[in-house]
Order: C-alpha cells, then sequence, then structure tokens
C-alpha cells in the first residue's frame, strides 16, 4: 500500500480501519523512501493523550514521552496500540505502539500525572532563547532531503558544529481534519533537532537516533519550538543530541537523542 501521493495539508491521513497513511510529507531525510520519525513520534503522542482523555474524565498530564526507535519505517500505512502498563487515579505508565505490518517500529512510554498548584514555587533555570524573529532563516533542504524537511521553517543561530539555538515550526497538520494538542504538535517536529547542527556533514558520517526522550516542566503554547542544541560525538561510535526545548513565553523542558555513529557508506538507517 503506497503512501498518499496527492498533495493534504497534513502528515497522516486516518484510514477507515483505523490505520494512518502518510503523505508524502513524511518523507525521510536518511532515505526518502521511509518515513522521517519525527511526524510518527507526534502521532504516537496524539494517540496515548486520545486514549487518555477516552478513558476518563480527570485528565492527568503529560510529563515524559521516552521512544525507543526499533526501526525504519516505509512509506505505508501504520497503526497504533495503546496499553495501560500502570494505571492510577494520580500518575500512569501508558505504552503506545506503531507498527507497520504487524511489526512494531517505535515504542512509547509516556508518564502522566496530576496537575497540582505550584505557582509559588515555579522557576527555571536554564538559559534564555532568542525569539524567533531576531533569527536568520535557514533552508535544512540545504543538507537533507526528504518530504518532512521540506515541510519545515527554520530560524537558526549556529555558534559552530554542534552547538545551535534554533527554532521550527509547520504549517500542515499532524492528521488531516483532526485536531490535536500543542504537546502532540510540537512532538511531531522535535526529532528534527538532530539534524539542525551536525558537528559533521551527513555525506561523510552517519549519525540517525537510536531514541528520543522528552521531559516536560509545563505543557507547550504557540507554534515555535525553540532548541538550545548541543550535540556531542565519543570515540566509538556513541552520540548524544541534547536540547532545552522552548516555546516563545520561554523554556519549557529538555529533549536528548542517542545517536550510532558510524561512517556514511552503508550506514543510512538502522539497520
Amino acid at each position: 500500500m503506497p503512501s498518499d501521493t496527492s498533495d493534504p495539508q497534513a502528515y497522516f491521513r486516518r484510514m477507515d480501519d483505523g490505520q494512518f497513511m502518510p503523505t508524502h510529507h513524511v518523507g525521510g531525510a536518511w532515505n526518502v523512501t521511509e518515513q522521517h520519525v519525527a511526524p510518527a513520534i507526534g502521532l504516537l503522542a496524539h494517540a496515548v493523550e486520545a486514549d487518555h482523555a477516552a478513558r476518563r474524565t480527570d485528565r492527568l498530564q503529560v510529563a515524559r514521552l521516552s521512544y525507543d526507535i526499533w526501526g525504519t519505517i516505509p512509506m505505508d500505512a501504520v497503526s497504533v496500540e495503546i496499553t495501560v502498563l500502570r494505571p492510577g487515579r494520580t500518575i500512569e505508565l501508558v505504552e503506545a505502539r506503531l507498527c507497520h505490518d504487524g511489526r512494531p517500529a517505535i515504542v512509547l512510554r509516556a508518564w502522566l500525572t496530576q496537575a497540582y498548584d505550584s505557582a509559588t514555587i515555579a522557576a527555571d533555570n536554564f538559559p534564555t532563547l532568542p525569539l524567533p524573529e531576531t533569527l536568520s532563516a535557514w533552508t535544512p533542504s540545504s543538507l537533507w532531503a526528504g518530504g518532512f524537511i521540506a515541510s519545515v521553517e527554520v530560524r537558526r543561530e549556529q555558534e559552530r558544529p554542534g552547538r545551535a539555538r534554533c527554532w521550527v515550526r509547520s504549517q500542515l497538520a499532524l492528521i488531516d481534519g483532526e485536531p490535536v494538542s500543542a504537546t502532540a504538535r510540537i512532538m511531531g517536529l522535535i526529532d528534527i533537532a538532530n539534524g539542525l547542527t551536525p558537528i559533521a556533514s551527513p555525506a561523510d558520517v552517519a549519525f540517525p537516533n537510536l531514541d528520543l526522550t522528552a521531559h516536560f516542566f509545563r505543557s507547550p503554547i504557540g507554534e515555535w519550538v525553540g532548541f538550545d542544541i548541543s550535540v556531542s560525538s565519543g570515540p566509538t561510535g556513541v552520540g548524544l543530541t541534547h536540547s532545552i526545548l522552548h516555546d516563545e513565553s520561554g523554556p519549557l523542558g529538555t529533549l536528548s537523542q542517542c545517536l550510532t555513529v558510524r561512517p556514511a557508506l552503508k550506514a543510512h538507517g538502522r539497520e
């Protein structure tokens, strides 16, 4: 079953059988015939929130979203499975699996927690990020291929390779005709952090991420998501992309991505 070749202003279309068909805007950066995992990561976040809303009226909030990327995903329909691993009145641990043809491709574990009034001690100790309009536009398609990269708007201030401050937004919906939360929307973008300021050219070195973990101390607002990015690489083929996440109101959490770093020849993908 091929991807949707029309031009809907969305990354996925929900199908009658409950599966999700990627549009060409989901095309990958390492391999354009595979899905970029960023929209799928957002899709799983939305699925967790939708399942939670359907099960209970006393809504919990997202505190952590931790994804393990099991393999590549072809440009084909995917399904989502939800399991509540640890039910609770004030805390839940939920697992969501994105599968293709019955095979898990991404597994998410999400911690949801009850909201309390902690306004009197609300604080953060992260550096501020220049607002989007103060940074120069950067075209990520000058470095990366694929429909997903072509679909986003990026502002970037690069200090050096591996160290940059960036803002990203997209005018596309995550799912055609279906509203999603601000959290799910930005989760559909933030995997891009690993490619915003690489320490080496992807023509020479491949560095796909094996996972992605986002921690939040407040919910995001607005259309932009900001990244204060630091990329590190060790001597034996393991790297780390770490970002402080922002919206236009300030810092809101952190993002970490574990990288497998290898020569580019026959290195694209997660085999």
